[in-house]
């Protein structure tokens, strides 16, 4: 049985909101099966690095708009049961800190991950969870997701700065536009070692007088999806409708759907945007 972990949210969730986490299989269809990965506070302020309640948005937003089955798991080490929730799904959605060494430090769970990939399984990741601050991470990573932030050489920013969508006519950018201002902190001159296919950038950032990729999508050699973005260090930035397009468009990408013309419906209600309390302590 593909089942859902017990998870934390806000009082404030509407009744159909609860519901969407209450199963894991919707009544719309045989669609895939997806798996959601959020971790517990790491230590930033508050309404950063807010894993839990960006899965949440993003699982909303599977639910009511795909007939994709969704199953949201708190990821924390040792994470026992996920190597055995991997091998049931068919994608999986990465919010959490420093997820290359998350993947690589336990053999099972590195393991089940490239069964899956060997399975042409969809990869998604998000922010931090492309990143580690060793550089033995970062092989086993980018061979799954195409890219990593990665090693003492990695590079990031905090700024306000212009988005664009990059020169490409990749499906994930129909409907896409950049903006000329927003506050994140960026990942940028990603790892993306020596692939037998190259990475497509799909949105760059202007960093130090240059355009930096900050989002790409790779179709792995063997088959099936990688999609991944270095934003999203603020949670206020799920507000602006160009985020949202991109990450739940990369997210269908990776699981083979159509995404027409003009994109996809991207709407949020603005509940799903709620933070549980917590006491957050900057490092």
């Amino acid at each position: 049985m593909f089942s859902t972990r017990q998870v934390r949210f806000p009082v404030l969730l509407t009744a159909l909101a609860l519901g969407l986490f209450a199963t894991t299989e919707t009544a719309r269809g045989a669609g895939k099966r997806v798996l959601l990965l959020w971790q517990s506070p790491d230590g930033h302020p508050a309404t950063t690095h807010e894993y839990e309640t960006g899965i949440r948005v993003t699982a909303n937003w599977l639910q009511q708009n795909t007939p994709h089955q969704v199953v949201v798991s708190q990821a924390d080490s040792p994470w026992t049961d996920g190597p055995d929730r991997l091998t049931e799904a068919d994608a999986v959605v990465m919010f959490v800190s420093q997820g290359a060494k998350w993947l690589r430090e336990e053999p099972r769970r590195r393991e089940a991950f490239q069964e899956l990939a060997q399975r042409e399984g969809g990869f998604a990741v998000l922010h931090w969870g492309m990143g580690t601050k060793q550089a033995e991470d970062i092989a086993d990573f980018v061979q799954l997701f195409g890219a990593c932030h990665g090693g003492p050489d990695r590079k990031y920013k905090f700024l306000t700065t212009a988005l664009r969508v990059a020169d490409s006519a990749h499906p994930i950018q129909r409907g896409l536009s950049g903006l000329d201002a927003i506050e994140d902190e960026f990942y940028y001159a990603l790892k993306t070692l020596a692939l037998p296919q190259k990475v497509v950038p799909l949105m760059e950032a202007r960093i130090d007088d240059e355009w930096q990729m900050v989002s790409w999508a790779w179709e792995r050699p063997a088959g099936g999806r990688s999609f991944g973005f270095s934003g999203l260090h603020f949670h206020r930035n799920w507000t602006e409708e160009t985020y949202r397009r991109l990450v739940f468009q990369g997210i269908a990408w990776t699981l083979g759907d159509e995404i027409p013309e003009r994109g996809l419906k991207v709407e949020i209600e603005s509940n799903w945007l709620k933070l549980p309390e917590r006491d957050t302590v900057e490092k």
